[in-house]
């Protein structure tokens, strides 16, 4: 407790001096960049996973074959949370002499809890938001008319119902596109479904729990629905409604986790500059204390509670000033949740603000240490003789502790363990990089000097002269700029291509149930209609029920996704060539002349199902069963909307069976009255409107480009400062010299020419190796991580080593003005 108060002391009398000022920006900067990027980030995640539980019409989903219980809804309210419920079953409803099977669905009040309803009032009529069918009414959606005949204001009877049809659906916000249920939507109010009598033991009904609330209550409910559920019951989270919307918010937590990622990168340079030189200033003062009959132990004591100190004393100031950040920032930017939810983003969790405390401690202690341990072993000689030092310490495995806790800190930020192990491969690889062509710089400097001019002479020889700071300041500026370029160019390189992953064209429209004769009459109505020319493919099902010489069924399997999928029936297709959005991940496609007996499975469903290349698997289709031998496993970019297919055939195994054929293509709104006048000419051919899906999609994406863009400004406020504590490092070495130079008769000219010299120089050589290290990391993140094709930017290799050249030069000069401006005598007499 001694050590602890005399720490606290010279604390006090260290700030007052200025001494510590440097290392507690370097901290308080580096713990708001952290805090502020973590509370945001984790508010614009949580705010996604909200906008994205539109395509649910909720944050959570129970699903069965059985009602939920009572005090399901009664438990989740308790919680905190709004819930509501809806019963959806298949059914026929009647109009007059015409009967059309419906996929009919009863909602109770408040649904749906996430998104809204819309509707209109005539087919293909504009659209309204909000509402419900009130008691008595339907909705019916737009190619359910021309199958009955009807037109809105008619009465249709639903088992023993009869009801009005008031409005046409157009949009459920938990429909999704799926292609799981293929008749019309009927959406009736919950109030009439006794009065259907339509509900009975047998019947094939799926009821639905829907909550929504506050991240942590839902998160709580669902810990407390699996210990409840019963036989064919489900929990849903937004990530297993679509793949789509899966693909998307992942990508976005990549994106956002990178940018934190990075911050915390620019904490660690920028505390260990300052605490580099906080320790080399405090020789005198140890060998004072050692001289005043403090023990070893005891000095180091001293100065480690003061570091102690001025941790937690920055660390807290950090994180108000981040947490005032992002709240003005929120401020700023509106919300970022659409409307029809809260309006607002949802409040942060605590583990930003935990993460980051640890993060700056780490940081400070770290990389503090090292440095700090040979004060205790500084000759007590040294008052009188100021060549006198401590030995260097083997401290080695400080730093190497420090560097492994930032790194789990970093991986927990990113939540992407690949994400994480390429950003710091990338840091390790571009730091050794920095020191060798720095070392190398050295060298080549020392013929160099005799062929220019007195102040460039000077400024390259300092950079020879002192080797050792001059290695340090170019890691420095490199990690800095790297980090900067990585998140500034690379950043939009990415991004540019996921925007690329889902164009303005993508298709927007489904068709399914195509007939085979009739494929060529609605290419050709499509066509005429001044739509594109669309591409059909096959499509069968079949039920996977062996894989090699095993069975399967949903008992075979724990994994409740695995358990779904064995229980359906699968999508299959045929096709000589690879579809467009597919890429090989093992095995080979097939060519002309293989065998037909082979099935090319998506990786995704590989893996959860546990089939692997070689493996034997048999179908069944139309009551007979087929079989193949896998031969390939494909990644597919499900946010391209194209047609994709868990399981694919070479033609030749699977046409002599019943097919139908699907194509999907993009349909302008102006032209959506084309898809009324096709219903009427087929019948049979079912349209599936993804174009809300789409929007969702598209949202996710630009909200992320927003977000990042502020989040840069915080990552920019902690690379300025690795620029001002490198600069800092050096600072008393180079007053030395400036005052003995111009006692010897320099001029404050040719002292700045000095200096732009000697930082141009480092500014240039650190640009040059960070924008071929940012172009490294970006092609490793985009292809293993982000799954999207990334081309470099030219802007990159022009911004890296012009960036450091200007950037780090002046930056130097600013930074070095005090050393300049000094006069000798005030240098001399310290």
């Amino acid at each position: 407790m001694r050590s602890a108060r005399l720490g606290l002391h010279s604390l006090r009398r260290e700030w007052r001096a200025g001494e510590l000022r440097v290392l507690a920006l370097a901290l308080v900067v580096a713990v708001a960049a952290i805090t502020s990027v973590g509370f945001f980030t984790d508010r614009v995640r949580v705010g996604l996973e909200r906008q994205a539980g539109e395509l649910l019409a909720a944050d959570l989903r129970v699903v069965g074959s059985a009602p939920p219980p009572e005090a399901w809804a009664a438990e989740g309210r308790r919680r905190g949370l709004a819930a509501s419920s809806y019963v959806r079953f298949p059914s026929v409803v009647l109009a007059g002499e015409r009967a059309q099977l419906v996929s009919a669905k009863a909602v109770a009040a408040g649904y749906p809890l996430r998104g809204e309803l819309r509707s209109a009032a005539t087919p293909f009529a504009a659209e309204e938001g909000g509402g419900a069918p009130a008691p008595g009414t339907v909705w019916a959606e737009a190619r359910l008319f021309p199958l009955l005949g009807i037109a809105p204001g008619d009465s249709v009877k639903l088992g023993r119902a009869t009801l009005r049809v008031a409005r046409v659906l157009t949009y459920e916000p938990d429909r999704g596109g799926g292609f799981s249920e293929l008749a019309p939507r009927l959406l009736f109010n919950a109030a009439d479904l006794e009065a259907t009598a339509l509900i009975r033991p047998g019947s094939r009904v799926r009821y639905a729990l829907l909550a929504a609330g506050e991240v942590q209550a839902v998160a709580g409910f669902r810990r407390w629905l699996k210990e409840r559920l019963g036989p064919g019951m489900r929990i849903e989270g937004v990530r297993d409604a679509r793949p789509e919307l899966k693909s998307a918010l992942e990508r976005a937590e990549r994106f956002l986790g990178l940018a934190a990622m990075v911050s915390v990168i620019l904490a660690g340079v920028a505390v260990a500059l300052a605490a580099r030189r906080h320790a080399e200033r405090h020789l005198d003062g140890a060998a004072v204390m050692r001289c005043l009959g403090a023990g070893q132990r005891q000095v180091l004591a001293i100065y480690l509670w003061q570091m102690v100190w001025l941790g937690l004393a920055a660390c807290a100031l950090g994180a108000a000033v981040g947490y005032g950040a992002q709240e003005g920032l929120v401020r700023l930017l509106g919300s970022l949740v659409p409307a029809g939810a809260s309006g607002a983003l949802p409040a942060p969790s605590p583990w930003p603000l935990l993460s980051a405390l640890v993060t700056g401690m780490a940081a400070l202690l770290g990389f503090a240490l090292p440095p700090l341990l040979p004060l205790r072993r500084v000759p007590p000689a040294r008052v009188l003789r100021r060549d006198l030092g401590p030995a260097p310490a083997g401290a080695w495995w400080v730093y190497g502790g420090a560097v492994t806790v930032l790194a789990v800190l970093m991986a927990w930020q990113a939540g992407e363990a690949r994400l994480a192990v390429l950003v710091i491969g990338g840091v390790a690889v571009t730091l050794a990089l920095l020191v060798a062509a720095a070392w190398l710089l050295v060298r080549a400097l020392r013929p160099l000097r005799a062929r220019v001019g007195v102040s460039w002479r000077w400024g390259l020889a300092n950079i020879g002269r002192r080797a050792g700071g001059s290695v340090i300041q170019v890691a420095a500026f490199g990690l800095g700029i790297m980090a900067l370029l990585l998140l500034g160019i690379v950043r939009v390189d990415l991004l540019e291509g996921w925007r690329a992953s889902l164009p303005e064209r993508a298709p927007n429209q489904f068709l399914i149930n195509i007939q085979p004769d009739e494929v060529a009459g609605v290419a050709r109505f499509i066509h005429d209609g001044g739509g594109p020319q669309p591409d059909f493919r096959p499509m069968i099902r079949g039920r996977l029920v062996r894989v090699n010489e095993r069975a399967v069924g949903p008992d075979d399997y724990q994994n409740p996704r695995a358990q779904r999928l064995v229980a359906r029936e699968f999508n299959l297709s045929w096709s000589a060539a690879l579809y467009p959005g597919n890429r090989i991940a093992a095995g080979r496609w097939w060519s002309q002349g293989d065998s037909p007996g082979q099935f090319s499975v998506e990786s995704g469903l590989a893996e959860t199902l546990g089939i692997a290349l070689g493996d034997r698997l048999r179908f069944r289709i139309a009551g007979r069963e087929v079989e193949g031998r896998v031969t390939s496993l494909r990644d597919l970019e499900w946010g391209s909307f194209q047609v994709n297919f868990f399981v694919a055939a070479p033609p030749g195994l699977l046409e002599e069976y019943p097919a139908t054929y699907i194509t999907a293509f993009h349909l302008p709104p102006e032209r959506r009255g084309l898809l009324a006048e096709l219903v009427k000419r087929y019948p049979s051919v079912t349209v599936i409107d993804v174009e809300a899906l789409m929007a969702q999609v598209r949202s996710i994406i630009e909200r992320v480009s927003s977000a990042l863009e502020y989040v840069f400004l915080f990552t920019l406020a902690a690379g300025l400062t690795v620029l001002y504590a490198a600069i800092q490092a050096t600072s008393d070495e180079r007053m030395r010299e400036s005052a003995l130079l111009r006692t010897l008769g320099a001029d404050r000219r040719r002292l700045w020419g000095g200096m732009v010299a000697e930082f141009a120089t480092l500014g240039l050589l650190a640009g040059t190796v960070a924008a071929l290290a940012a172009t490294a990391v970006g092609y490793g993140v985009s292809l293993s991580v982000f799954d999207l094709p990334y081309r470099p930017d030219p802007l990159l290799w022009l911004a890296g080593p012009l960036g450091g050249l200007v950037g780090v030069g002046a930056a130097g000069l600013l930074g070095v003005r005090r050393v300049v401006e000094r006069p000798p005598l005030a240098t001399l007499r310290r």
